[in-house]
């Protein structure tokens, strides 16, 4: 007997809207492999109206007066918080996450960032007001830039839309967000909440494929694009972006290098590190997957770390004792077994290497040794629950091999060493550097790389200053 399957929609102009040509696809919980509802496969009709209902509601929002915007902002806040067990069950069926984290670790930060942005909606900051030229006042506006459009991924498809919307609509500009095709259920039911707060058009959701977010970037309406997702996928729309000048904002790969030296507290140090890469199944860009131990305890720190990974656990998101869900799609688990299977002679795998199970995208907490700095699984992106674990001389060549790779997102130093901590988050080439732990991320700091991990930053006063543009207006004093 088949079950039918939810119907999700796009979110226009304040109402729920199938696909104007009807088409629809597929979404698979990958905790199951099976599919639980279709969304729409958007194309050119739907965006044109989501673009011209966020265009027709942009100057009434950026008109409002900020304590205005904000008061909206935390009603959405307290909305997510009152309903936040609906949201668990949307993002838990998208992404197959345990229940248990979802509620701890997601929900708590996604509401305190979109209340730091409401606050941010209030404390627009330029330079003075003054006479740089002899009877001439000069003065800085700040201004919301316009309609956005917003692609999130499906690591974190919640907290990335709350990274995309929050500072977007504190700034003034209106909004329209397209999920990832696998992830759109919990997208969905934000637009709910939030369209019951903002008016009309304010914020549009619109569900489609990659041609979706393609036409999304090539429209003539939105003054930026912002994307979360693959070096790939940021260059197609930094190009895109590029025939008509829009604004771009690119949070891309991440291949987080984990400096262990020889005087940091290993035990300490494989909690966290194991944690910190195994955490959302290794789908997280700036995961600890990439770990540099010194030579002199190389040996002890992996053999720690192999057995922590034997202990931690993968399953259902109702299992309370696990501590990552499955990788998120068919194709992920493909890349990650991938990178497994051409593994050069030289590299180990000292714990785990092996799909979970059969039913649902599960795979093993993976250690990797002996690998090469210029290896595939050191150069390339794996996105999954693989660390592997290199072997370094001194502080130069651990510097070296930590930056010797495209991407440039986030790291960390293990150490109890003061000034070589100072050195090393000086020489590393990285947007984020983290000291004895890894991973931690609060609303007030920036987030975001260099390189090949794009640019622009999200969360903190940066983030919100790039939904923003500067006008420089000058008066005479003798007017």
């Amino acid at each position: 007997m088949s079950t039918e399957l939810r119907r999700l929609r796009n979110y226009i102009d304040g109402e729920f809207r199938d696909a104007a040509d009807g088409r629809t696809t597929e979404v698979v919980n990958p905790a199951t492999g099976e599919a639980y509802a279709t969304a729409p496969l958007s194309g050119q009709a739907d965006i044109d109206a989501a673009m011209a209902a966020a265009a027709a509601a942009f100057p009434a929002w950026r008109d409002l007066v900020p304590a205005e915007r904000q008061k909206a902002l935390l009603k959405i806040a307290d909305a997510f918080e009152e309903r936040a067990e609906e949201l668990i069950a949307a993002e838990v069926e998208n992404t197959g996450k345990p229940i248990g984290l979802t509620r701890s670790e997601e929900i708590p930060p996604m509401v305190d960032q979109i209340r730091f942005f409401a606050g941010a909606a209030r404390m627009l900051e330029g330079r003075s007001a003054g006479e740089y030229m002899e009877g001439l006042t000069s003065m800085i506006r700040r201004e919301p830039i316009g309609v956005c459009a917003q692609v999130a991924p499906w690591n974190y498809p919640m907290m990335m839309a709350v990274w995309k919307f929050a500072p977007a609509l504190a700034a003034g500009n209106t909004v329209v967000l397209k999920p990832s095709d696998t992830t759109p259920a919990s997208t969905a039911l934000m637009a709910d909440i939030i369209g019951s707060i903002v008016p009309k058009g304010v914020f549009n959701v619109v569900c489609g494929d990659r041609d979706t977010g393609r036409l999304m970037v090539e429209h003539e309406t939105p003054a930026m694009a912002s994307i979360t997702g693959s070096v790939r996928a940021g260059m197609s729309v930094a190009e895109s972006a590029s025939k008509d000048l829009k604004r771009v904002h690119l949070e891309l790969g991440g291949k987080a290098p984990v400096v262990v030296f020889e005087d940091t507290d290993i035990p300490k140090a494989v909690e966290g590190i194991s944690e910190a890469g195994y955490f959302n199944a290794g789908q997280d860009c700036t995961a600890a997957t990439r770990v540099l131990v010194h030579e002199s305890v190389h040996d002890e720190f992996v053999s720690a770390l192999a057995k922590a990974a034997s202990e931690i656990k993968t399953g259902q998101p109702d299992d309370e004792d696990v501590l990552y869900g499955p990788l998120n799609n068919p194709n992920q688990l493909k890349q990650v077994t991938g990178f497994i299977e051409r593994l050069p002679a030289h590299a180990k795998v000292e714990a785990g290497g092996h799909r979970v199970g059969d039913k649902g995208y599960f795979y093993a907490p993976t250690v990797v040794s002996g690998v090469k700095q210029d290896d595939e699984i050191i150069q390339k992106e794996v996105f999954g629950p693989v660390i592997t674990v290199q072997s370094f001389r001194d502080e130069d060549q651990a510097v070296e091999w930590a930056n010797g790779v495209e991407y440039a997102l986030a790291s960390s130093v293990w150490t109890k060493d003061h000034g070589r901590a100072m050195r090393m988050s000086k020489r590393l080439d990285f947007g984020c550097v983290w000291i004895n732990t890894h991973i931690p991320l609060v609303a007030e700091m920036p987030h975001g790389g260099f390189k090949k991990s794009g640019y622009g930053k999200d969360l903190s006063g940066y983030g919100f200053e790039d939904y923003t543009r500067i006008k420089h207006v000058m008066t005479s004093l003798d007017a």
